[in-house]
């Protein structure tokens, strides 16, 4: 900041030859600065050491006192005139970190879809051959379990400090978890891959609704009129779908309201934790695998796994080995990422990204597995995106 401080224009009346006598015979009684030798007026400039506050020029006109016989009144001759000389280095600095935070969080987006892309390609890959999706989803929760057990042992990554009280606020969690991956991947054994993920597009609207219902927040207008589209274009697509299957269906919407509650619970129980993004997803993996083995023996059992193996194997070869741990790594893999930007974002936010990510999937599987889409199929899907993005926007 800068002042400038300048006397107004003062005018002295002529004094009585009294006051210029005493000022002459006594000056030092009077004068409270130093008598002026130049009848002109001084200039004194002072600058201050303290950035960014600068004083400059006062001027002054003989002897304070003499002033004061004279009516001046130092309120009325001081001008302050006062800017913003240049921005604080907090506000750069805090501009820098938020420029370096969504870059961040961009290129976690990006790294999460392009995983996740590739996870669904091997997964249809495998339900096709191996139309087993507890223990594919079983399979999917070993592979990241023993990727960060490892990872942790080797001390690559560094394990986690939790408690007792950890693991019951992340149970709630893992089993939303559960319930949703295992949702999703019967849903994808039944239907197209290009399908199940336009279903799933509506998730930003189960998020909005078990905000408003259970958890009292409220939004804006806007917010619930992006629903609209969203709902609209999810339903045109299913009705338009030559491959409906109901088991599909509703696996899809399962797994919406289910991953809702995971991301609720997830940013609820990641607050005042010393633990990681990352390693909280490790410990997400590791509860839901304990949750899900049991319940995949008694739905599917070991018997009908070894006997499907063996077709998968006749029929596609050594590849379809492959095939199972790429879409286990992967499935590890992209869910870590996304838990990395949890820790970034809101819970609203996450079903938004995830919503957007499902755009790169639907068009990739439509390529890859040839899957026919009627145009009426496909303008719901783009009415469905749409509203999505109008929902991002609203929510901004």
């Amino acid at each position: 900041m800068i002042f400038s401080l300048k006397q107004s224009n003062v005018t002295i009346p002529v004094f009585s030859s009294k006051i210029i006598d005493r000022r002459r015979n006594h000056p030092e009684q009077f004068s409270v600065l130093p008598p002026l030798s130049n009848p002109k007026a001084s200039k004194i400039s002072i600058v201050s050491n303290s950035k960014p506050l600068h004083v400059s020029s006062i001027q002054t006109f003989g002897s304070l006192r003499t002033l004061l016989y004279a009516g001046w009144s130092p309120k009325s001759s001081v001008a302050c005139n006062a800017y913003e000389a240049d921005r604080s280095d907090a506000e750069v600095v805090g501009d820098k970190i938020e420029a370096a935070r969504r870059v961040k969080i961009g290129v976690y987006f990006a790294t999460w879809w392009f995983l996740n892309v590739i996870f669904n390609i091997y997964n249809k890959k495998v339900l096709n051959a191996f139309p087993y999706p507890w223990l594919t989803s079983t399979l999917s929760l070993a592979a990241g379990s023993t990727i960060m057990l490892i990872s942790w042992a080797t001390k690559v990554a560094e394990a986690p400090n939790t408690d007792l009280d950890f693991w019951k606020s992340l149970f709630p969690v893992a089993l939303a978890h559960t319930i949703g991956h295992v949702a999703a991947t019967v849903s994808m054994s039944k239907v197209a891959v290009s399908f199940t993920h336009i279903i799933k597009s509506g998730e930003p609207a189960f998020s909005v609704l078990v905000s408003r219902f259970i958890l009292g927040e409220t939004f804006p207008l806007p917010v619930y009129l992006s629903l609209i589209p969203i709902i609209g274009g999810c339903g045109l697509s299913a009705l338009t779908e030559l491959n409906f299957n109901m088991t599909g269906f509703m696996g899809a919407m399962i797994s919406n309201l289910a991953f809702v509650f995971r991301n609720i619970f997830s940013k609820r129980g990641m607050k005042g934790k010393s633990v990681s993004g990352m390693n909280y997803y490790a410990c997400l993996s590791l509860l839901s695998l304990l949750i899900l083995t049991p319940f995949a023996i008694a739905v599917e059992g070991p018997k009908m796994w070894a006997a499907g193996w063996q077709n998968a194997i006749s029929e596609i070869g050594p590849s379809f080995i492959w095939w199972v741990a790429a879409q286990s790594i992967f499935y590890h893999l992209y869910n870590q990422v996304s838990y990395m930007s949890l820790d970034e974002i809101s819970p609203l936010t996450f079903s938004v990204g995830n919503t957007m990510k499902r755009i790169s999937v639907i068009v990739s599987s439509i390529i890859i597995f040839h899957t026919p889409v009627q145009p009426v199929n496909a303008l719901g899907a783009a009415i469905a995106i749409l509203g999505t993005f109008l929902y991002s926007q609203a929510k901004q």
